[in-house]
C-alpha cells in the first residue's frame, strides 16, 4: 500500500487522530514527494468532508 492509499483509507475511516495532526502529516508528505498536488487536494477535500 502507498502512502496516498493509507492516507485515504485513514480519512475515510476516520483514524487518523485529530485533524490538524492529519493535515500535518498530509503537508509533510506532499512536501517530501510521497504523494502528489491533485492526491493532497483530494485528501484534503476528504479530510474537510470527514470533520
Amino acid at each position: 500500500m502507498n502512502t496516498y492509499d493509507a492516507c485515504k483509507k485513514l480519512i475515510a475511516n476516520g483514524r487518523y487522530g485529530t485533524k490538524d495532526d492529519m493535515l500535518l502529516k498530509l503537508d509533510i508528505f506532499l512536501l517530501g514527494d510521497r504523494i502528489t498536488q491533485g492526491q493532497y487536494n483530494e485528501l484534503i477535500a476528504a479530510l474537510n468532508t470527514d470533520a
